[in-house]
């Protein structure tokens, strides 16, 4: 009797697995199935993407503080950077000729699916990383970096005689500006120089008496049929308001290292008594006041180098990276400590010691690092300030859905990196209204805000950057 009911027991047992595989079995064909309907509707993947790309680009608010600056830099698109007509159109119908500057280098042939991969070009796939458009001539660059002397095309030789730029003549016309305000620009970006004219960049007399002045540093335009005229652009507008200094070299991004030994040789010669300049670029808000009020007390005749200062960075190989750079252009493991490029303050001292040794310095294509290079060969150690958000202003983890566009924490700032015209001149206006209080204060003053500590306490507070790829969001 007992062998009977075992036997029966492992006949139901054997029936039970054979059940639950017939229903796996049965479940797995449906799945098949299901994919079949949604592939053969047309629901693939480049369309999803398209709609996505469609539905980011329009919704861009005033509070995204995350755009890149590709356009400003990045070799083979210059002028993106303030034109969005550049954005190809997410039509499908219009594919097959896509705007042709940028539609060839990032389709690449591998012979499945070409259909998908035209509707897939608006886009650039979250996932992977699409290769530099157009692959950067590395070999190229390194026989004629030799070539770097280029005619200044339009100067501005009283930039730094006080009363000469204004047409005004003061008792101290002949001395120098207490800082000068350098900012790295393209011909096409009209509307970035204005809103810094009349907002961080404006000239002047400020606080203590001390006099500011700006100028913006450009090179010739690469794709000169996206701005015809430029010439006579860039030429009424340094008539109007004598700020423009142009070099005969190529706008790349691997030419801002021409910009930093250019205008370091401009200072050296038109504006050799200046006491500090501060250096950056046009998609920045710059609070002018902390910065006055941090240099006071330092000496314009001894080193200083202040900024958001990255250390141990290492060179990034992947070839998809704006910042690749191949091991036979640099061949060591880690990079000098460098300022990020957003911006920083040096003192006239500085920058005259900085173009000697510039000019002595093998050109790199990367101005950030190559100006940590020209540093580390004079000695001087770079000094970081909280201040200097050269990476932008990142959300609370905590709660995402906070603004941190908030008046009274860029208040306490100095540089912000990666805001647009508008947010620069919304933020501006917020922060210079007599209106703004601040709760959070103990108490409410109308001065701006004042750092505490020395110099020499900021610049423990370094960054190891180490493995990550610190260019990405630069």
């Amino acid at each position: 009797m007992l062998r009977k009911m075992v036997t029966l027991r492992r006949i139901l047992h054997a029936k039970g697995d054979v059940m639950c595989t017939l229903v796996l079995l049965l479940l797995f064909c449906l799945l098949l199935y299901a994919r079949q309907v949604v592939v053969s509707s047309g629901w693939d993947r480049p369309v999803w993407k398209l709609e996505v790309h469609s539905s980011t680009s329009s919704s861009r608010t005033l509070l995204e503080t995350n755009r890149a600056k590709v356009g400003q830099e990045s070799p083979g698109q210059y002028p993106s950077s303030s034109s969005e007509p550049h954005l190809p159109p997410c039509k499908p119908k219009s594919n097959s000729k896509a705007p042709q500057s940028k539609s060839k280098p990032q389709v690449k042939s591998k012979g499945k699916s070409k259909s998908r991969r035209k509707n897939a070009v608006p886009t650039k796939t979250p996932g992977r990383a699409l290769p530099t458009m157009p692959p950067f001539d590395f070999e190229g660059y390194l026989r004629q970096k030799d070539n770097r002397n280029f005619k200044l095309l339009i100067d501005q030789p009283e930039k730094c005689h006080i009363g000469g730029a204004g047409g005004r003549i003061d008792k101290d016309s002949t001395s120098a500006p207490y800082m000068l305000i350098a900012v790295k620009s393209i011909a096409a970006d009209f509307d970035k120089r204005q809103v810094v004219r009349r907002t961080w960049g404006k000239e002047g007399r400020f606080q203590n008496g001390v006099f500011i002045r700006t100028v913006f540093l450009l090179g010739v335009p690469r794709n000169q049929t996206a701005l015809p005229l430029w010439d006579r652009l860039l030429t009424y507008e340094s008539e109007t308001f004598r700020d423009i200094l142009l070099w005969d070299f190529e706008d790349t991004f691997f030419n801002l290292t021409l910009k930093e030994t250019h205008f370091l040789t401009w200072v050296n010669n038109s504006c050799p008594d200046v006491k500090f300049i501060f250096k950056g670029d046009a998609d920045v808000y710059v609070n002018i006041e902390n910065i006055l009020e941090m240099l006071q007390g330092q000496k314009p005749d001894e080193d200083l180098f202040v900024g958001d200062i990255i250390i141990h960075a290492k060179p990034i190989r992947r070839r998809s990276s704006k910042y690749y750079v191949p091991e036979f252009v640099y061949g060591g493991g880690l990079y000098p400590n460098y300022a990020g490029g957003g911006g920083f303050v040096m003192s006239g001292h500085t920058a005259r010691r900085l173009s000697s040794a510039c000019q002595q310095v093998e050109l790199f294509p990367i101005d950030d690092v190559f100006l940590g290079m020209c540093l580390q060969r004079i000695d001087v150690k770079p000094s970081r300030h909280q201040g200097f958000r050269t990476f932008g202003i990142p959300r609370p983890s905590a709660a995402p859905h906070l603004q941190t566009f908030d008046p009274c924490f860029y208040r306490e700032l100095m540089v912000v990196h990666s805001l647009s015209v508008p947010q620069i001149w919304l933020m501006w206006n917020l922060l210079h209204d007599p209106k703004l209080s601040c709760h959070n204060r103990t108490s409410a003053t109308s001065r701006p805000f004042k750092w505490r500590g020395k110099m020499g306490q900021i610049t423990e507070e370094e960054t190891n950057y180490g493995e990550k790829q610190v260019f990405v969001t630069h």
